[in-house]
């Protein structure tokens, strides 16, 4: 009977925490009031190189977000439109973004997700150990450093580590045809 109560215990002990009903709701609450503040600030930023808002005024969880191409980057003179969807944890756990405009990047999925450090879960993966753990999303970051981190990417693609390997292809081998191919997009971009 001993033995039973102790394997239970330990059994009990290797499963992850889940927080109860009413501590994720509060979880939530402290998270979209968190983004409220956020969201207001960055409504003030005039100069950032992106604007936002909310997707529907009831979900603060789910943010549009507007990009101006970088200047001085192939994306200068684009208009590029994601989403940028926040989970109920936030800001224990970063935010999922994905572009709408189609995009050609090494560094942006297919699909329009992005993939870059800041948007991975906090701590190490070790399937990627060129990805240090203060490169990734951490709780004292904020919406602000997200969006930052996009357009640098967009100015500055990290091909060690790509998402759409044909585009990281394309851009090592080819540089003239992606070059083409991202100031098409970013033509388009703007032309509907």
């Amino acid at each position: 009977l001993k033995q039973q109560f102790l394997r239970g215990l330990v059994k009990k002990a290797t499963q992850p925490w889940k927080p109860s009903g009413s501590l994720q709701r509060a979880m939530a609450h402290v998270a979209r009031e968190l983004l409220k503040r956020e969201l207001v600030q960055l409504m003030k930023d005039e100069s950032s190189g992106f604007s936002v808002g909310l997707e529907d005024d009831s979900d603060f969880f789910k943010w549009r977000v507007v990009f101006e191409g970088p200047p001085d980057s192939l994306y200068e003179g684009g208009i590029f439109s994601a989403v940028l969807s926040f989970p109920p944890d936030f800001p224990n756990n970063p935010p999922e973004m994905r572009f709408e405009t189609e995009m050609w990047h090494p560094n942006i999925y297919p699909d329009g997700r992005v993939c870059i450090s800041i948007l991975h879960p906090p701590g190490t993966d070790r399937f990627n150990e060129q990805e240090t753990a203060d490169e990734r999303w951490r709780p004292i970051l904020g919406v602000h450093s997200i969006l930052i981190s996009v357009i640098s990417m967009l100015v500055d693609p990290n091909l060690n580590s790509p998402a759409n390997i044909d585009a990281a292809v394309n851009m090592k081998n080819d540089p003239d045809g992606w070059k083409k191919r991202v100031r098409q997009l970013t033509r388009k971009s703007v032309e509907g």
